[in-house]
Parts: C-alpha cells; sequence; structure tokens
C-alpha cells in the first residue's frame, strides 16, 4: 500500500511562545551549551537521539537529574537482544518518585503528589510529605516479613493510593513488583503469579465497578492454596468491610511502623523493578521483565520531554492495574507532577464520569484508551459544552488506532486548542515507539513522531526500510527499557522468538506502520491479522474505521480466513448491531462504503452478526485467537480462555468453526 504524499489537515499547532518554555527546548538550549550538539528542532533532536544513542542518553540521564549511586562506565555495550546499558551505575527507581531534585521538582512535603476517586464517590488526595511516610512505613514492614532484594511483591488491588504506596515501598528494597486488576478471574491471576513465586501477596477485599460491589476474599484464598512460596498475605480493607483469617490488615502495619525512615537500595541499572505479561491469548502470558534504570530513563524522558510534564500538572490515564498504562502514570511522580487515580468504570454512571472529574481536578493532560474516545463519539458526548475543560492541553490516546473519526470528536466537543496525543507502543517496553511532542504539530488519523531515542522504521517484505508505504514496525537500535529478560527464559530463545526472529539483531513489534514524509506515522493494527486479499494488504484498522463509523454497529470484527493457509478462504466481518436495528438495514449501505473507501477486494464476503467480540482483559480484539479458530484450530489451543474478558463471546465463532 503506497499513499499520496498529500499531507492531512493540521488539527493542532505548537504556538512558538508556548515551544520556549517546555522541557524538550530547555534541553535543547542545554544540549548546546554543555554538550556542543546543535539541534534546532524536535527532527534534529530525534536524529541525534538515535544517530548518537548513547550520548542522547547519557545527556538525559544528565539534564533530568537521574540520582546514580555508583557511577556507570560505559553507556551502551553489546547489541540487541544482549544490549547493556549504563554498566555499573546503581540507582533506585522509588527514590526518583519520592526524593526532590529530579527532573528539577522541589516535591515539597505540602505539595500535592496524589489525587484519588473512586466511583462510588470515595475521594483522597496525599502530599508528597504523607506519600513519603507511608512509602517508608510500608517499607519498614516489608522488610519485617522478609522480603529483600529480588523477592517478589504481587498485587490483586486495583488503581488506588494503597497500591501506589505498596509499589514504591517493595521497589526501594529492590523487591520485584508485579499486579493484576481485581477483576481478573483466579486462573488468569495464578497464571501470571504461579509463574515468578511471590513472597508477598497484596490484596483488596473488594472492589467497586459500575455501581457494585464485588467480594473477592474467595480468589485470594484460592490464589493463596496456589503460591505455596507466599510468606504473608497483606490485605486492605478497601470496599465495605471484610477482614481475611491470618491475612495482615495493612493500615494496622503502616500505623506500627509509622515513623520508620525512607531508605532506598541501591541497584544495577537492569536489576529487575517489575513483571509485566503479554496478554496470554495462547499459552500461559509471558512474564516481560523491565529494569530499574530502564525505565527510570525511559519514562523520565516520556514524561518531562514527549509531555512536558511537571509540577504544577495534573496527569491523569484511565488503567488499571493490570495495564502498562498504569505503570506510566505513576511515573509522574518521577518529574513531580501531580497523578491523579481512578477506580471504577469509565461508563458510570455515563461516560461523562471521566470528564466530570478532568473538570473537578483542572487535569491538565488526559488520557485514555481509543475506544473511549469511539464510545464517547457514539454516544453523542459533548465533554466541552458541560465542563470546564479549560485546565485541559494535551489528551493522550493509546490501545489501539484512533480513528479520523475520533481525532474529529476531540476537536469539536473537547477542544480545538487540545493537542491530541494519539502514542503507540507496548507493555514489551512499557512505553511509546511513536508519540507526540510539545513542538510537533497534530495531523488528522496521525501519530506526530517517532519518540525520542527510537529507532522507528517501516519494513517492505525484503526487509527494506520505505516511507509512504505500510510495513511492518521495526526497531533498528536498542533502548533502555526493551525487556532486560523474560521470566523463566534462562538461554533467551522466548525473548529472541518474540522480537528478533523475522530481523536477526532488529526489534520487530509486530504492528503495520506507515511513515509519511514528514516523519508521522499511521498504526493499521497487527501486522499478524492482516487482511491480504488478492494481494493487496490492509490493516484491520481501516476496516474498522469504516464499518463502525455507523451509527447502527456498536463494534466489529474482521477475519480474513484466507491468509490461514487456506487460498479460498472467506473476508468475514462479525458485527454488534446498536439496538433496534436488523442486518439489513445496514448492510448494503456498509457493502457501498467498503467498495469505495477501500476497495472492491475489502467488501467481505458476508456478515454476521454476534452479541458481543470477544476482547482480552485488557480490551483488545481478539483477532488472531478467532482467525485461528475459524481455520479449525481447537479453541483451547487458540485461545486461553481466562486471557479473555467475556470468554463466552467465543461461542458463535466455535460454532460458525465446527459447521
Amino acid at each position: 500500500m503506497t499513499h499520496t504524499a498529500d499531507a492531512p489537515e493540521v488539527l493542532w499547532r505548537p504556538e512558538p511562545g508556548h515551544v520556549a518554555d517546555t522541557k524538550i527546548e530547555a534541553f535543547r538550549r542545554w544540549l548546546r551549551a554543555e554538550r556542543g550538539v546543535e539541534v534546532d528542532d524536535y527532527r534534529a533532536l530525534w536524529e541525534f537521539s538515535v544517530e548518537r544513542g548513547p550520548d542522547f542518553w547519557a545527556a538525559v540521564a544528565d539534564f533530568l537529574g537521574v540520582r546514580w549511586h555508583d557511577q556507570p562506565g560505559e553507556v551502551l555495550s553489546g547489541a540487541m537482544p544482549d544490549a547493556v546499558w549504563f554498566e555499573g551505575g546503581t540507582l533506585n527507581y522509588a527514590e526518583h518518585a519520592l526524593t526532590p531534585g529530579v527532573a528539577g521538582a522541589a516535591k515539597g512535603d505540602d505539595e500535592t503528589a496524589v489525587i484519588f476517586h473512586r466511583e462510588d464517590g470515595f475521594a483522597n488526595h496525599l502530599t508528597y510529605g504523607e506519600l513519603r511516610a507511608q512509602v517508608a512505613a510500608a517499607r519498614a514492614a516489608f522488610l519485617e516479613l522478609g522480603v529483600g532484594k529480588g523477592d517478589r511483591v504481587v498485587a490483586l488491588a486495583p488503581n488506588c493510593p494503597q497500591t501506589l504506596v505498596a509499589f514504591l515501598a517493595a521497589a526501594s528494597i529492590g523487591a520485584v513488583w508485579s499486579s493484576c486488576s481485581p477483576d481478573f478471574g483466579v486462573r488468569a491471576v495464578a497464571d501470571r503469579f504461579v509463574q515468578i513465586e511471590p513472597k508477598v501477596l497484596f490484596a483488596v477485599n473488594a472492589y467497586a465497578y459500575n455501581g457494585r460491589q464485588f467480594d473477592i476474599r474467595t480468589t485470594i484464598a484460592d490464589l493463596q492454596a496456589q503460591l505455596p512460596s507466599l510468606a504473608a498475605t497483606v490485605l486492605v480493607e478497601y470496599v465495605g468491610e471484610g477482614r481475611m483469617d491470618g491475612a495482615l490488615d495493612w493500615d494496622g502495619l503502616l500505623a506500627k511502623h509509622a515513623g520508620a525512615p525512607l531508605l532506598f537500595e541501591p541497584v544495577e541499572f537492569a536489576h529487575p523493578l517489575w513483571v509485566l505479561y503479554s496478554s496470554g491469548t495462547t499459552g500461559l502470558p509471558k512474564g516481560i521483565v523491565h529494569g530499574h534504570g530502564g525505565i527510570t530513563l525511559e519514562h523520565l524522558k516520556a514524561l518531562a520531554l514527549q509531555t512536558d510534564l511537571g509540577p504544577g500538572d495534573r496527569f491523569f490515564w484511565f488503567s488499571t492495574t493490570g495495564w502498562m498504562m498504569w505503570n506510566f502514570l505513576i511515573s509522574g511522580l518521577l518529574v513531580g507532577t501531580t497523578i491523579v487515580l481512578y477506580d471504577g468504570s469509565p461508563g458510570y454512571p455515563d461516560l461523562n464520569a471521566l470528564w466530570h472529574l478532568a473538570e473537578q481536578h483542572r487535569v491538565t493532560y488526559f488520557g485514555t484508551s481509543a475506544p473511549f474516545i469511539q464510545s464517547c463519539l457514539k454516544a453523542g458526548i459533548k465533554p466541552a459544552a458541560r465542563y470546564d475543560l479549560t485546565g485541559l492541553r494535551a489528551l493522550g490516546s493509546t490501545g489501539a488506532p484512533l480513528s479520523v473519526e475520533g481525532f474529529r470528536w476531540i476537536v469539536d466537543e473537547v477542544g480545538t486548542d487540545v493537542q491530541i496525543c494519539s502514542v503507540s507502543g507496548g507493555t514489551d517496553l512499557c512505553a511509546a515507539f511513536v508519540a507526540s511532542a510539545p513542538d510537533v504539530p497534530v495531523w488528522l488519523g496521525e501519530l506526530s513522531c517517532p519518540a525520542l531515542g527510537a529507532a522507528v522504521n517501516a519494513f517492505d517484505e525484503a526487509g527494506h526500510a520505505v516511507v509512504e508505504e505500510v510495513g511492518e514496525l521495526v526497531i533498528t537500535k536498542p533502548m533502555p527499557s526493551m525487556p532486560v529478560f523474560f521470566w523463566n527464559d534462562p538461554d533467551g530463545s522466548r525473548l529472541r522468538e518474540a522480537y528478533f526472529e523475522m530481523y536477526p539483531g532488529l526489534w520487530r513489534h509486530g504492528d503495520w506502520i506507515r511513515i509519511t514524509n514528514r516523519g508521522s506515522a499511521v498504526i493499521y493494527g497487527r501486522s499478524d491479522s492482516t487482511l491480504n486479499r488478492g494481494g493487496v494488504r490492509m490493516g484491520t484498522a481501516e476496516f474498522y474505521r469504516v464499518v463502525e463509523g455507523y451509527d447502527e454497529i456498536a463494534d466489529s470484527l474482521v477475519v480474513d480466513t484466507s491468509a490461514a493457509g487456506n487460498e479460498d478462504g472467506q473476508l468475514i466481518c462479525f458485527v454488534v448491531l446498536a439496538g433496534g436495528v436488523a442486518l439489513e438495514d445496514v448492510e448494503p449501505r456498509l457493502r457501498k462504503e467498503l467498495r469505495s473507501a477501500l476497495s472492491p477486494r475489502h467488501v467481505p464476503d458476508r456478515f454476521v452478526v454476534v452479541s458481543e467480540i470477544p476482547r482480552t482483559l485488557n480490551g483488545k480484539k481478539c483477532e488472531v485467537p478467532v482467525k485461528k479458530i475459524l481455520a479449525g484450530v481447537a479453541p483451547d489451543r487458540a485461545v486461553s480462555r481466562d486471557a479473555l474478558a467475556n470468554p463466552a463471546a467465543l461461542a458463535p465463532f466455535v460454532e460458525l468453526a465446527g459447521g
């Protein structure tokens, strides 16, 4: 797919006066003065960041005030996947989150660090002083329970201050953190936690979602039985009342250790900070391990330079503790910003809930998912008309490609002066490859720029980098927050298989991307779920844009069975219809629109109505598992039901494959 090079409409432009005040411009001035590096704009800075990677990352560490205990020697040695960063250097992530001076932030005792809201109306906030005191107490409690450097602390807990405190306390010791959202089923949690043999389980008694309360103590008891390595379970009485025999009370532990000193264990740059997981739709979720140094450096860069966050900002991203955006959100503390945590359904009591939150707390950066934007658009939500969003300067979107209609809706209903920061990255490096920057315009339907330090390319089938053509997203230079290893992968074979098999020594991410001659990009969905019709390849995102543009279609999933080694396969579009709509009401218009917007080859052989689309626990459509099921793979081999938010949604697909 080659595209014409006509630039789309510019939706937002940086004001020169504002750019002068940004952290990224201060960094360019610093580079000139301290390093003799002349970079006048974003593009020049990005080129420096990938062509002279070690110099760039060393400069980021110096400029943003990374706190070394032992000074590192060589910045980068070796190549992917065995690159070693900042050899010999020691530091601690939690120290960067909690101590003044990092990224120039004061983090005074009385400055607000955390604002918290739960969907049932419960609210709370913590100053940096209170946060430091609670982390110090939790740290002392964990030490008393025998937690040491390298031990694992796991959490079945929501996005709330207690979870944040437990994480920072674990990190301060050099213990390894891992979390799941409390709405995950027992099997899904066990599939993740059993692998890493935790010493302490941190959990809540219950959680609130969509107007209901869910007691999870039976889930905790089931988990305890499967985790023989546990020395202790710590329980937060979070919603309502409810204790557990043998579980330690969180508030009691903090009270017991009140006044403990706040200390930080210096650890190696690559020492594990946390374990995140692949979706686990096929087989066990892979445990993706990130290091203290890589995450500290990458998140400092992303939040200070790409996002321009700092003291005085209010940073919100809707996330659960089972999605990497939680890890990114809490890193707002690194740059001294106030982080806004929300726990509950984004649609309770209706889709205005988060916009109301943005008004209440003068949120400056509002982060969400592309499906949430699509839902608001479909529901006719008008946030700016209803709420005072004048504090909002940027809106972040990720999790799926943001449609052109989504961009338009943000401009029309949120604000013309709000920067649309559509970003794409992965759990794999807990960061974005393609992002936004305060000094780069926003073009309709596009991600503004490659992230600093990310050598982003589109590769054609011959392995050549192409511009204005759709290709595989490939990263050609190492990045500090790439996984330090996969859990239980001693020889690194699973990690190499995941990213480095197609192009040896280069990271193939698994997304379709087109890089424009302006340096912006468009993501077209996962490359392993491509629609390949008569030699014309197309990403699924383009298809959904057309189909879900119709009010009559609530959700959709498209599968090309010909790509599953079946030459005479079909293109099938599964649709969830809006209330009171019949397929014949909309199908003729859909066919006509797909023919003209995409191509005659991309008109489905048939449309099939289903009640819901199967999605992973993090809300991503299950394109590849459905494709495998339709190709005749046994359902339990094609997908792990415990990795799905709605396993019952598979039934019609299994039925279709059988029939």
